[in-house]
């Protein structure tokens, strides 16, 4: 119960906010989405360029955080489109957009700010190892995935180029090529351009939690609710489960360790309903799996942080 109500309830707190803001006329759509659009274009973009621009990558950057995370991940997204498939019926593209779901956790506005809180601002480099790799690898593997769906066998040779153009359009994945670059070229940041970046970064997470509160309160659970519980089972239970069977098995770090299985606990992103709606396909699912998987992991996070305290 402590670490629900000193770890895990502030964050939900903020995204409750939100929701109540939204759902009670306090703020329009059109604030929410504005709101939205300057945390996810510009605001968690500085914060990642400077996370990943002052980032100690030869330190920092462990291969065998990645392949714990995504491993887990991908087998997420492969039993969520084998399951969509074959136990709920869906065809090739809906299934994409649902195992899409299981695949794209919230690590950003779930996964950083609660790891943060339950070991400190020191305990999160591997976070931000995971997050910069998040985007562009969950983005590569589910456009890919539906673009070979919808072909159905014709020419495939624009694929590359669709997926190119859908990540270089990604604020979140210009900021962290940004800031990769930026410290590649062993660059030090101005101070003037550093105490600026500072002061964006800090409206980043608190905006984006409200924010995000203020988009899932347009979505209503109804309808597919097995599908949807599937994919939460994916999510919520299994991809962190598969996570801490192969740290455990690699010998990640004890900080490392945490951040691989907070991940991979968080409830599917909003960026899972873009997917979906990107295409046209599971939009329902999507979104109310983002709704519910955001509230249950109030419960579960707390049941995983337990277990890893």
């Amino acid at each position: 119960m402590s670490i629900l109500l000193s770890v895990v309830l502030p964050v939900f707190l903020v995204i409750g906010a939100g929701f109540a803001a939204a759902r009670r006329g306090l703020i329009p759509e059109a604030g929410i989405d504005g709101l939205m659009r300057f945390a996810q274009g510009f605001a968690i973009p500085c914060l990642l360029f400077r996370a990943i621009a002052t980032l100690d990558l030869g330190a920092s950057f462990d291969p065998a955080v990645v392949a714990t995370f995504y491993a887990g991940s991908f087998a997420c997204f492969l039993l969520g489109t084998a399951g969509a498939r074959w136990l709920f019926g869906r065809d090739w593209e809906d299934s994409v957009a649902i195992g899409f779901c299981a695949l794209f956790s919230n690590s950003l506005l779930l996964g950083l700010p609660i790891t943060e809180r339950a070991f400190g601002p020191g305990a999160t480099e591997a976070n931000f190892v995971i997050i910069a790799v998040h985007s562009p690898f969950c983005y590569a593997v589910g456009i890919t995935a539906m673009e070979i769906a919808r072909a159905r066998g014709s020419a495939r040779a624009a694929i590359p180029g669709k997926i190119l153009r859908a990540m270089l359009g990604n604020g979140l994945i210009v900021g962290i090529l940004l800031g990769l670059l930026w410290n590649l070229g062993g660059l030090p940041l101005p101070a003037a351009v550093d105490e600026a970046l500072g002061l964006v970064i800090q409206a980043a997470l608190p905006s984006a939690l409200f924010g995000l509160g203020g988009v899932i309160a347009r979505y209503r659970v109804e309808g597919d609710l097995p599908t949807i519980l599937f994919v939460l089972s994916l999510s919520l239970l299994l991809h962190p489960a598969l996570a801490w069977g192969l740290g455990t098995l690699v010998g990640l770090p004890t900080d490392a360790f945490r951040s691989v299985v907070v991940t991979a606990a968080m409830a599917p992103g909003a960026n899972a309903y873009l997917f979906a709606n990107m295409y046209g396909r599971a939009k329902r699912v999507a979104a109310s799996s983002v709704l519910l998987g955001t509230a249950l992991s109030v419960l579960t996070a707390s049941a995983w942080l337990a277990a890893l305290s």
